[in-house]
């Protein structure tokens, strides 16, 4: 929200007292004198107007978390454990998820509380590569590599994936760098071939690679450079 727009919402405020204030630069956001109307707030920046507390704002919370197989990418469910059960944080019904895996999909997961951050990060215009380590059923062959550079149709949606880069590590496993999400994605690649994926694993989202140091289950806050990536 852009701070003119917050402060001419509350009770002590009208349009016009907003315009003044900011010129007389008697607002800070986050410790910093705002002068430009336009400027971009949100439910983390604390807000003052000459020292009184408009808004106190709550911490940002960013967390890395190596997601085990069988565990659901959802905040509840019914029937099987989530990623937030694994958390042990205050308030994380506060948390969500900043991009899903599937059910028997290990690896890299991202939680947060920062709406505007999972949403820079997950959004498809900003095509962030996200590498898998996958094993499959049967052998993968250079055919592979050329037909997920070209793109592999999905009748169902009607479109053709993006390019993506195969790398052959061995004869039933590769390593998948894609930029998009769409539904059981990598699966459905292979499934063109008839190759069942029977191992599934995320090493990274675009620089941020999943900590060596996580035991599946086990979590940790990223890092401030960490978070300013996204």
């Amino acid at each position: 929200m852009r701070v003119d727009r917050f402060l001419s919402n509350l009770p002590q405020f009208n349009r016009q007292q907003v315009r003044l204030l900011l010129i007389e630069k008697r607002i800070q956001v986050d410790g910093q004198i705002i002068c430009d109307p336009r400027h971009e707030i949100r439910a983390f920046s604390h807000i003052e107007f000459d020292g009184q507390v408009l808004q106190a704002g709550k911490p940002a919370r960013y967390f890395m978390l190596h997601k085990p197989p069988g565990c659901v990418s959802a905040t509840q469910d019914p029937e099987h454990p989530t990623v937030l059960d694994l958390l042990d944080e205050p308030d994380k019904h506060e948390l969500h998820i900043a991009g899903r895996l599937d059910f028997n999909t290990s690896g890299l997961m991202l939680i947060t509380n920062d709406g505007h951050w999972s949403r820079r990060l997950t959004q498809p215009q900003t095509k962030l590569p996200k590498v898998y380590y996958v094993e499959t059923e049967q052998p993968i062959t250079a055919a592979y590599v050329t037909k997920f550079n070209e793109g592999v149709y999905f009748a169902y949606e009607d479109l053709t994936t993006l390019p993506a880069e195969l790398e052959l590590l061995g004869p039933r496993s590769a390593r998948l760098s894609i930029v998009e999400g769409r539904y059981h994605q990598v699966k459905r690649m292979f499934g063109f071939f008839d190759n069942k994926v029977v191992g599934l694993h995320r090493e990274s989202i675009g620089a941020l690679v999943l900590d060596s140091q996580l035991a599946p289950g086990q979590y940790r806050a990223l890092s401030p450079p960490e978070i300013l990536l996204f």
